[in-house]
């Protein structure tokens, strides 16, 4: 009723880009069933820059600022195709634990590996 994009659509958005970001390094699906292990989001800190309306293509760009042994620190850019302007945003920290415990663990040695390469 606005004529833009709400909050809810935003953290959709940036929820997406970050199971994209986990997925490519190694948090998969896959991983998450077979280790009965997973991430929690801890803290996130949404800025909205531009508005976005209905029609506007949209781009996420992901950038992992600091991985330790538990947690995990990244950044999300939201960017209209069109004219790259970015319109938004999200910073996350995200701690790595066991499901059924709901208890923090540390990453495993290939996980972490593949964070740090994309350290900006």
């Amino acid at each position: 009723h606005m004529d833009h994009m709400n909050v809810q659509w935003y953290t959709s958005k940036f929820d997406e880009a970050t199971w994209h970001l986990f997925s490519a390094v190694g948090i998969t699906n896959r991983y998450i069933h077979e280790n009965k292990k997973g991430m929690a989001a801890l803290e996130q800190i949404t800025k909205y820059k531009s508005e976005v309306v209905s029609g506007d293509l949209l781009v996420i760009q992901s950038k992992i600022l600091e991985v330790k042994e538990k947690t995990l620190r990244f950044l999300h850019i939201m960017v209209k195709s069109e004219t790259r302007t970015e319109v938004a945003t999200s910073e996350l920290l995200g701690v790595h634990l066991k499901r059924r415990k709901r208890k923090s663990c540390i990453f495993p040695d290939d996980i972490r590996a593949k964070c740090e390469k994309l350290v900006i």
